[in-house]
């Protein structure tokens, strides 16, 4: 299994589709919201999001769709990352409710190789989510420095720190 890319994998105008997508439950809305302490009734009560919203039901916060598309996209795009440098823009397009799938695809934008370090560069994506109707619900951009092949080698290959079984 693929877990992220090297800079010279990277091509622009790839779109990486994630797979698998995720139904969310209201367990998952909740406890997001507890977690991170957003405490607002749209998301937490039912008879307050039923009887005062346009929606007349629980939309799931949108932090959770986007956090939850960013870790989809982990073994397409950032799973080598040295590091996430920016999100340069973050748009909740629609609504998600509890029971809704969302799948995730990403386009990459843009590379170009680091200034300052020749062992790695900067690739520039945008992420979508959408629903399982096709609704797009989430549409972010960012910026993630990733290693050339030349720092994976020097740093001993693949994956350095996993322990080799015993035999």
């Amino acid at each position: 299994m693929q877990f992220g890319r090297t800079y010279e994998e990277f091509e622009v105008g790839a779109v990486y589709k994630h797979w698998p997508g995720k139904t969310v439950t209201e367990y998952d809305d909740h406890l997001f919201c507890l977690l991170t302490m957003n405490h607002h009734p749209l998301h937490m009560d039912s008879n307050y999001a039923e009887k005062t919203t346009d929606f007349g039901k629980n939309v799931v916060v949108g932090n959770y769709i986007y956090s939850l598309l960013l870790g989809m996209s982990v073994p397409d795009v950032s799973g080598k990352a040295i590091a996430n440098l920016e999100v340069e823009s973050l748009k909740h397009i629609a609504p998600t409710f509890h029971g809704d799938t969302i799948y995730g695809e990403t386009t990459v934008l843009d590379k170009t190789p680091s200034k300052s370090k020749s062992d790695r560069g900067i690739v520039y994506v945008e992420t979508k989510g959408y629903k399982q109707d096709g609704t797009v619900v989430c549409v972010f951009r960012r910026k993630v420095m990733v290693p050339t092949e030349t720092y994976i080698k020097e740093r001993g290959g693949e994956q350095p720190g996993r322990p080799t079984p015993a035999k």
